[in-house]
């Protein structure tokens, strides 16, 4: 944060100090003679380019306040659109506005010090004309007045925008029409630069950031998706499984063949998970049977397995691997921990427009469980990446010695 105001900062005094600089070229290489003689006209101009620089600062870092307020960067671009308008105009008028009032409260407004230069040569050209003390204002009203008094009055308000009334007050009407609406403009078009400036650089680093972003998460997925394809080759599994299949060779060959062929149909899936994101819901469940069987082999009578699934869920799309995650955990932190062994069951269902998947076990929840392994967290990861807070997880006590674990996701067409 440190750096990043550090850097505005120096953007603002670089950008606005640049464009002092520039008058102050300006004035002194080109119009010297107008803006720098004679001193006290050089003092006042060098105040009010402080002046503007002041509320250049001020006016467009109150913009920046409210930008950052109203969190612009999520805008659409005709909300941009308006506020780059609404920014544009409500800054320069600030700015303006602003220079002005300080420079008149100060008593340092170069276009005072002008008028009253010019005033001071209206009056002047008065008295080298000789009229200095007559009523020549008045030539239309007077019945000897001629076109001399005419001119003369012409001229003075030419070059220096004076003139009588016809109370003989002196009265000041810019020469340069339409100065005011420049004076605008010009302002609105460095506000305009600013913001557009401004503008400009936080795409550009939200689009970095963004790439940034992406790819951070590109590599989280990949670590991720490694994980979870080695939580679910099991060395535990493994082993206990080719014991298994080892006593059962010669006591019943046919079912040992079976279980060969069951083991490594985890195993391919386990390897083939990363190649997709979704498989379909009967496929995973193929895995999930297999799995199962080769348990069966090591707890006997201990497991016992229930199927609850809803036929049209089969084709519904779902992480591969990640049913086969609960079951292997309720196995694991169940009915492994039972000593009579226990149930489980696992549920397929639409509910409320959405596909709920439930697997149930017998044992307790435990603080163990909660935070053990990475089969529990991967299976909320995966789901938050791929559903984008559109599904979630749950696991809990549901009574009478039992625990659900629950995944309830969208329904794909």
């Amino acid at each position: 944060m440190y750096k990043i105001n550090l850097r505005y900062w120096l953007c603002q005094i670089l950008g606005w100090g640049g464009w002092t600089a520039l008058n102050f070229f300006v004035a002194w290489y080109f119009l010297s003679d107008v803006y720098l003689t004679p001193d006290e006209k050089r003092d006042t101009f060098y105040i009010v380019l402080a002046v503007e620089f002041f509320w250049g600062i001020l006016s467009t870092h109150l913009l920046r306040m409210v930008l950052n307020r109203i969190n612009w960067i999520r805008f659409s671009i005709d909300k941009v659109v308006v506020m780059f308008i609404l920014g544009v105009f409500s800054t320069g008028l600030i700015q303006y506005y602003g220079a002005n009032a300080t420079e008149h409260f100060t008593g340092k407004s170069l276009d005072e010090y002008m008028n009253n230069e010019r005033l001071l040569k209206a009056q002047k050209m008065e008295k080298d004309a000789g009229v200095a003390n007559t009523d020549y204002y008045l030539y239309k009203k007077l019945t000897g007045g001629d076109s001399s008094e005419y001119y003369l009055v012409a001229k003075i308000k030419k070059n220096t925008g004076w003139q009588r009334d016809a109370k003989g007050n002196w009265k000041f009407d810019e020469p340069m029409k339409g100065r005011q609406f420049w004076n605008y403009l010009f302002t609105f078009i460095l506000c305009a630069l600013w913001l557009l400036i401004y503008l400009v650089w936080h795409y550009i680093v939200k689009d970095r950031k963004d790439q940034l972003d992406k790819l951070k998460l590109e590599t989280t997925v990949k670590e991720l998706e490694l994980k979870t394809i080695k939580s679910h080759i099991n060395p535990h599994f493994i082993f206990n499984s080719l014991n298994s299949i080892r006593a059962l060779v010669d006591e019943n060959p046919e079912r040992a063949r079976t279980a060969i062929t069951e083991l490594s149909n985890i195993l391919r899936s386990s390897m083939q998970a990363e190649k997709s994101e979704t498989v379909t819901l009967e496929k995973e469940l193929d895995i999930v049977k297999d799995y199962l069987a080769l348990e069966h082999m090591r707890f006997e009578e201990r497991l016992k397995v229930e199927m609850e699934v809803d036929e049209d869920t089969l084709q519904q799309a779902v992480p591969p691997m990640m049913l086969q995650t609960l079951v292997e955990n309720a196995i694991k932190h169940g009915i492994s921990k039972q000593v009579s062994g226990g149930i489980v069951r696992v549920i397929a269902r639409f509910k409320d427009d959405h596909l709920e998947l439930l697997v149930q076990n017998t044992g307790q929840l435990s603080t163990v469980i909660n935070g053990d392994g990475f089969g529990i967290k991967s299976t909320q990861d995966r789901l938050n990446l791929l559903y984008q807070g559109k599904a979630y997880f749950v696991i809990k006590n549901t009574g009478n010695n039992m625990v659900e674990s629950k995944v309830i996701m969208p329904v794909t067409i």
